[in-house]
């Protein structure tokens, strides 16, 4: 699938304000990966498939992992919000021709992040963190943060997330845990 499919994709399949999104997360994605020398086409690639789950149905969500356990694994039993992630990555593998394994795995965290992230995988996570619209307290930072230190802005936004899930007192999902415990580790 190239980038302009995957664009195409993408506005077929998400609301305006959602496509949006995507389209500056992919700018944000290309500019990290410029800074951090990973691939840029990759990073867009990415970016624009990695919500064209997001507004399914959760019954939808549910039917992809179902008819997809093995990819699925076990991510029915996890929080609802981190679902969409997983089920892209099962759409763009399965649908739509996508079989680089970096891009299907930043997709897939890109809500969750995971242990062992790779650089596709930060880039993506963080890139959907701090697109431009997103206007939370502390975005600056974090933005002026990832072009210094990839590790210290991927644990800092996972913090973030983390704080966040707790304070709105929603289920944190385990990966999330596990990858904030990970990035800690590899970063100290």
């Amino acid at each position: 699938m190239t980038c302009e499919q995957a664009r195409k994709l993408a506005k077929q399949r998400l609301s305006k304000k959602r496509y949006e999104h995507t389209k500056n997360v992919k700018d944000m994605a290309v500019q990290l990966a410029v800074r951090w020398g990973a691939d840029p086409e990759k990073a867009a690639l990415a970016a624009l498939l990695h919500d064209t789950a997001k507004e399914l149905p959760p019954a939808g969500l549910l039917q992809i992992f179902a008819d997809n356990a093995i990819m699925a694994k076990n991510t029915a039993a996890r929080p609802a919000p981190v679902w969409h992630g997983v089920a892209a990555a099962i759409l763009a593998r399965t649908q739509w021709g996508v079989d680089d394994a970096e891009v299907l795995s930043a997709i897939a965290c890109h809500t969750t992040g995971k242990p062992e992230m790779g650089l596709l995988d930060k880039i993506l996570y963080l890139a959907d963190l701090t697109s431009a619209e997103r206007n939370w307290p502390g975005v600056e930072e974090l933005r002026e943060l990832e072009m210094r230190d990839l590790d210290a802005a991927l644990a800092r936004g996972m913090e973030i997330c983390v704080d966040f899930v707790k304070q709105k007192g929603q289920p944190l999902d385990p990966e999330t845990l596990a990858a904030l415990d990970w990035i800690r580790h590899t970063h100290d």
